[in-house]
């Protein structure tokens, strides 16, 4: 698959799949307990969480076609 096109289909499935998570995120974020300390601390890991998922699809994006079809020896 050429880099272009796996770029496209990255782009394609990440910025749907963000805007979902962020708002799956903040309704989550609604039914934590009222207490500023405890919605901080689930914001700032639900903020930090997307980024793992991202970074594959990222590597995905940037890895290189493999040169060869079949197996050599």
């Amino acid at each position: 698959m050429s880099p272009r096109l796996k770029k496209l289909i990255g782009f394609t499935l990440f910025l749907p799949a963000l805007i979902l998570y962020f708002f799956a995120a903040a309704a989550l974020g609604e039914l934590v307990p009222n207490m500023q300390l405890l919605k901080a601390v689930y914001y700032l890991a639900a903020g930090i969480a997307w980024a793992f998922p991202a970074r594959y699809l990222m590597q995905w994006m940037e890895r290189e076609p493999s040169k060869h079809k079949g197996l050599e020896r």
